[in-house]
C-alpha cells in the first residue's frame, strides 16, 4: 500500500532557523529517507516553498478565481510530503515517527493511503 506522509509545521518557526540548523535537519531527514530508500520503499519526496509563494485557485458556485497565498489561515502549514510503500499502516506510522524524531520542534505528520498514484512523466 502506498501512503502519503504529509508534513505540517509552523513555517514561521522554521524560517528562524539558521542555514546550519536547516542543513542539519535535512541531513537527519535524509538518514531516515535513505533507510526507506535502501529497502525500496521510498517514492517521491518534496519540500514546498513557503505559503507566501503559493497561489490558490478557489472554486465556488461560480467561475473559479485565483488568489495569492494559502487556502486557509492555520497555525501549521503544509511543508512537504513523502510517498512510502508500506506493507501496513504500522510501518507507515513508524516511518512518520522516525521523520518526526529527525525534525526538531512541533508539528504533525498526516498519514494517508493513496487511492491513485501515477508516476511522474517529467523527464520520462
Amino acid at each position: 500500500m502506498l501512503y502519503a506522509v504529509l508534513c505540517y509545521n509552523d513555517e514561521n518557526a522554521i524560517a528562524t532557523w539558521s542555514k546550519e540548523e536547516d542543513d542539519a535537519c535535512m541531513v537527519r531527514l535524509a538518514q531516515v529517507e535513505d533507510a526507506m530508500k535502501a529497502r525500496g520503499k521510498l517514492g517521491p519526496v518534496a519540500r514546498l516553498k513557503p505559503t507566501s509563494a503559493a497561489t490558490t485557485l478557489r472554486k465556488t458556485s461560480g467561475e473559479p478565481f485565483v488568489i495569492d497565498g494559502p487556502f486557509a489561515e492555520t497555525k501549521e502549514q503544509f511543508l512537504g510530503f513523502f510517498v512510502a510503500d508500506c506493507d501496513t499502516l504500522d510501518e507507515a506510522i513508524t516511518f512518520a515517527r522516525d521523520l518526526a524524531q529527525a525534525n526538531p520542534g512541533m508539528g504533525a505528520y498526516e498519514i494517508r493511503p493513496l487511492a491513485v498514484f501515477k508516476p511522474s512523466q517529467i523527464g520520462g
